[in-house]
């Protein structure tokens, strides 16, 4: 019995007591405290971070507004493209050769120009700023201007070109047209190409003979037909239907007997009015 009771003694002694168990949880909560610490810290470090961000983003954010704030004060918005107008033109115009419109108009105008022709003295008739006028007349009592004016009208139509003839004798204003073109009482024919004066028969027939006539007629407007106007017969010119020819027109009196006549104001001094077909 005795051996019995000291083993349980023995065992007695390494029995923890109560103050034992409080101090080793003691113990235990402090080092589980410790090991938590680090975490909590990190924690906190990255709600910093966070905190940082958050406040960077409310300053860029209140930047941003700033700029909106000032965009009134612009005139425009710069994300709005609808609204967008465009800056207004100015609509004064430069006169002339300072406008850069005109002088760019005018470079074209000399670059389609034939380098030939820039030798000729510069002379437009009406309406002949890019086409041929031919100056001729109808009339046979000087055989030589008139075998001259048909020498040229066979060139130009051999080379199927389209000319515009204006026949001096008759009609007078082109007689006139032409007279203070060359500043004097000059015979046809006469040869005007894209506002330069060519020249005369003699001037035309040696520039075909030399190949340069060719030239000068580059860049007019073709004409293929053959045939001849229906209206006039290539004359350009047909009877007055208001006084038959006679340049003038009978209207009534004071009296019932009697008649008056007056100038027909519709054809020229010959009784003739332009072709209303070909001319």
């Amino acid at each position: 019995m005795k051996g019995v009771k000291g083993r349980f003694l023995n065992k007695l002694k390494f029995v923890p007591t109560i103050n034992t168990l409080k101090q080793g949880l003691a113990i235990r909560r402090s080092s589980l405290k410790c090991q938590t610490l680090p975490i909590y810290t990190d924690e906190d470090h990255g709600c910093n971070d966070i905190a940082e961000l958050v406040v960077d983003s409310i300053g860029v954010s209140g930047r941003v507004k700033e700029l909106k704030d000032e965009e009134p004060e612009l005139g425009f918005n710069l994300g709005d493209e609808e609204n967008f107008t465009p800056p207004i033109e100015s609509k004064d115009r430069l006169p002339g050769k300072d406008n850069p419109e005109v002088a760019v108009q005018e470079m074209e105008k000399d670059s389609q120009e034939s380098p030939f022709l820039k030798g000729y003295e510069e002379k437009c008739p009406p309406g002949g700023e890019d086409s041929v006028i031919f100056y001729t007349t109808s009339l046979r009592g000087i055989r030589k201007t008139f075998e001259d004016c048909r020498t040229i009208r066979f060139l130009l139509q051999s080379f199927k070109v389209t000319f515009y003839e204006r026949d001096v004798s008759l009609h007078m204003e082109f007689r006139d047209e032409l007279w203070s073109l060359l500043s004097g009482r000059v015979i046809p024919p006469r040869l005007f190409i894209k506002g330069r004066y060519i020249g005369g028969a003699d001037e035309v027939v040696g520039l075909h003979e030399q190949g340069k006539l060719k030239k000068l007629l580059e860049g007019i407007p073709r004409n293929l037909s053959d045939c001849s106007c229906n209206g006039c017969g290539n004359i350009r010119f047909v009877l007055c239907s208001n006084c038959s020819g006679s340049c003038k027109v009978f209207r009534d009196g004071d009296d019932d007997d009697d008649e008056l006549h007056i100038r027909c104001p519709e054809c020229n001094e010959n009784g003739l009015v332009k072709c209303p077909i070909c001319s």
